[in-house]
């Protein structure tokens, strides 16, 4: 019998747990590791802070259908692995492989600039959703300005682009919008960038949605310091704020920096090969946010990062489940996709409102690529939400 652990439990992780064990049947057995007991789906945490989701509404407990699909879930840290003994270490003890695949997700870099850690707000995680929430509720009674963004290296443009409109949204409804300068700052070389080199009428569009929500904006910038009641900025700017979110970038988890036998990049991540087998490797596989990527541009002036989004996380959690099967029978022939060829399938919240993202190709060169505003309801959102969970809470991961 061939044993895989999996390190990491969300989108990439429960993917190809569930995979490998729906395809590899008795003939594979396999373990999934993760230091959660919930599965959560992130993206809807933008709304938690303004009470349209309770993380009741978006999370549900992974043990349960993880072993009624025959996986086998340890509930702990996976501490490090040693490659040559093909043991992980964990808080609940060791355990041997025959392949490993990482899936671990991000530790998120809040010391990336002095007072990011202190004086800013996460939207990211359930705990800074729910701090959000509170320090809304405090902002109604004392209104001033607002910082929302993104720092230097960071690759979740999208999310805080999410969490901006929601919030203009919101100051409408608490009919305080007057009262607020709004103010969103960004690495990226163009409104609309997104790490992937924009999109057909990205900029102008957000461009648009920038005038018509009467938003200050600042491209090219970095984030050198936050204090209690402002952002400066790396070209000197200092912003008011009374209320600062920002996305810090990504980096390896603990698991992965701790293992030097994995020979990770300076950030934590993974080299991979197209078919998301470790280039030294051949028994290590990464899929999801663990996966270094290379960016097909450069960065004009500020650096930033590639976004690794939900979907481009479940279909290489698919390709790496496909690969090691082949691998095990035998079969030489594996699937190979690289990250920039995973398609681009995206819904960008507006504050219910949302805009639809299409492309063949998340990088450069496309030959299908659009942006499709509905400025009606966030209906496709709510549905992609719906949807996911429905197919995760019934161990469903071969569906698209």
């Amino acid at each position: 019998m061939t044993t895989t652990v999996v390190i990491g439990g969300s989108f990439a992780g429960m993917t190809a747990a569930l995979e490998i064990k729906r395809k590899g049947k008795k003939d594979h057995k396999v373990i999934l590791i993760d230091k959660s007991p919930l599965f959560l789906f992130i993206p809807s945490l933008i709304w938690v802070p303004f009470r349209r989701r309770e993380m009741k509404d978006i999370s549900f407990k992974k043990e349960h259908i993880l072993r009624k699909k025959g996986v086998d879930f340890i509930h702990a840290e996976a501490l490090s692995v040693d490659t040559q003994t093909q043991t992980v270490k964990t808080t609940e003890g060791d355990f041997n492989y025959d392949h490993l695949v990482v899936a671990t997700g991000p530790k998120v870099k809040f010391d990336v600039a002095p007072g990011v850690a202190e004086y800013s707000h996460y939207v990211g995680t359930p705990n800074g959703a729910m701090k959000l929430r509170s320090a809304l509720e405090a902002f109604k009674e004392n209104p001033g300005p607002i910082v929302i963004g993104a720092t230097q290296n960071a690759g979740c443009m999208g999310a805080a682009y999410e969490f901006l409109f929601n919030v203009e949204k919101w100051l409408r409804e608490q009919k305080i919008r007057k009262k607020v300068d709004l103010y969103w700052i960004t690495p990226e070389d163009y409104l609309g960038h997104f790490g992937i080199d924009g999109m057909p009428l990205g900029e102008t569009m957000l461009k648009t949605f920038m005038k018509m929500f009467n938003i200050h904006y600042r491209t090219q910038v970095a984030v050198k310091e936050v204090t209690p009641n402002s952002v400066i900025l790396s070209s000197g700017e200092e912003i008011k704020s009374s209320l600062t979110q920002l996305m810090p970038p990504f980096v390896g988890v603990d698991f992965v920096q701790n293992s030097p036998s994995l020979y990770a990049n300076q950030n934590g991540y993974l080299p991979v090969e197209d078919t998301y087998r470790h280039k030294q490797l051949e028994n290590v596989w990464a899929a999801g946010i663990a996966v270094q990527v290379d960016l097909p541009f450069e960065c004009k002036n500020i650096p930033f990062s590639a976004p690794k989004t939900g979907y481009p996380s479940d279909e290489t959690g698919k390709i790496v489940a496909k690969n090691i099967l082949r691998t095990v029978n035998g079969n030489t022939k594996l699937v190979k996709k690289p990250w920039g060829k995973i398609p681009g399938l995206c819904v960008m919240d507006a504050g219910k409102k949302e805009v639809l993202i299409f492309s063949n190709n998340l990088f450069k060169p496309r030959t299908f690529a659009i942006m499709l505003p509905n400025v009606f309801y966030d209906f496709t959102k709510i549905l992609l939400e719906k949807y996911f969970l429905w197919k995760s809470k019934r161990g469903y991961a071969w569906m698209p």
